[in-house]
């Protein structure tokens, strides 16, 4: 028998090593993450106050900008580049690398739909120290888009915008917000809801703009989460964004981008989870050697460190289809689902590894099982993402 066999040719288009510039840019971000967040993070997530001098220094790197093309005075990284940073940042601290990402969010509709006008603008204005936030949620629509109550009706050169945003992250210090609401509104609740929906800037000075008071959470402190209200605001047509009747779908492309950044996000609280008991289960000794040797606790961690490169994986899979203009919508689902089920399961095995010390606030793993909570419910939940996956499994 012959002992060799033909290979199949290595296809040179699959390269799972980052480029040189790759590597810079996840340096640079996990510098500032270990460097700037990870010392602060536990005062902003005992005070829930904004982290501005932190925010100051993420605006002079660009990481406030990082979607927005150079030419409208953003970094203009590509998706995969924003997963990659993305994990840094969380790796530090998710509410504040939430705080720092959320206006990258609220940017994709003007990226998506915008006129050149609108995108110079309002990059230019992101660029230069403004922020924004992103207005699709309400009190009773959340995983249903089409369920939002909003109005914005056509009088003469504006439009008349009646409703309320609620969970909204960055509300209470964003300069101006991208809000979704009906513009159709006779449509809404019929077959062709989905067509009556349109896409505005709206100022955060404007008469009829209000804002709440945040919200207490659970976790991610030192991100700001409010209601916007808006009443009877006259919004001029010139801040439509792109066609009247399109903003569900703008919605759904929305999603498809900012979801692998999200699920990176989540990727990077679980890596360091495991960071963090690894170091925990070297130091700790139990019937005379370190608890990692005990294999209960040391295939544990093996489990999680298993799962946090498989979701890695899922992130850079759902990013590269983007970059490469593959519709993603199915990549962009398994990657959020999957890395925000592990880290909820990854920082909950890691307050096990600590033991009664991983209860203790004073101990890292406590902060990161709170945080992370939030990964499984926004930018879509978790039951959501099935959904979306099953959808798309039956679509022929």
């Amino acid at each position: 028998m012959n002992a060799t066999m033909d290979l199949p040719k290595v296809n040179d288009s699959i390269n799972f090593s980052l480029s040189a510039e790759h590597k810079e840019i996840q340096q640079l971000a996990r510098d500032f993450a270990r460097n700037e967040i990870a010392p602060v993070a536990e005062h902003y997530d005992k005070t829930h106050e904004y982290p501005w001098p932190i925010i100051r220094k993420a605006q002079e790197m660009g990481l406030t900008t990082m979607n927005t093309p150079e030419r409208y005075g953003g970094l203009g990284l590509s998706m995969f580049e924003e997963c990659l940073v993305s994990e840094e940042l969380a790796w530090g601290c998710s509410g504040i690398s939430t705080a720092i990402g959320v206006n990258s969010l609220g940017m994709l509709p003007i990226l998506i739909a915008g006129s050149e006008k609108q995108k110079m603008t309002y990059g230019n204005r992101m660029a230069n120290g403004d922020l924004c936030a992103y207005c699709v949620t309400e009190p009773e629509a959340g995983s249903d888009v089409s369920g939002i109550a909003t109005t914005a009706v056509k009088q003469g050169d504006y439009y008349l915008l009646k409703g309320g945003k609620t969970f909204i992250t960055g509300a209470t210090n964003a300069n101006f917000y991208t809000v979704l609401a009906y513009t159709s509104p006779e449509l809404r609740g019929t077959r062709d809801r989905y067509k009556g929906m349109s896409f505005f800037v709206v100022e955060r000075d404007w008469e009829g703009v209000s804002v709440g008071k945040p919200f207490e959470k659970m976790g991610q402190h030192a991100s700001d989460t409010a209601e916007v209200l808006f009443d009877d605001v006259k919004v001029p047509a010139t801040h439509l964004l792109g066609q009247e009747g399109m903003g569900f779908l703008y919605a759904m492309k929305v999603f498809d981008h900012s979801r692998p950044s999200v699920a990176a996000g989540a990727v990077g609280v679980a890596q360091r989870a495991l960071d963090e008991a690894i170091k925990y289960a070297k130091q700790r000794y139990s019937m005379g050697q370190p608890i990692w040797q005990h294999q209960a606790i040391g295939h544990m961690i093996a489990d999680m460190a298993m799962q946090v490169e498989a979701a890695r994986l899922l992130v850079w899979k759902a990013a590269w289809s983007v970059d490469s203009g593959t519709r993603n919508t199915t990549a962009a689902a398994f990657a959020k689902a999957y890395a925000a089920d592990m880290a909820m399961k990854v920082t909950t095995d890691a307050v096990q590894v600590f033991g009664g010390y991983g209860y203790m606030s004073e101990y890292p793993v406590e902060k990161l099982m709170r945080d992370i909570k939030i990964y499984q419910i926004y930018e879509g939940t978790s039951q959501i993402q099935r959904n979306i996956i099953m959808r798309e499994l039956f679509r022929n």
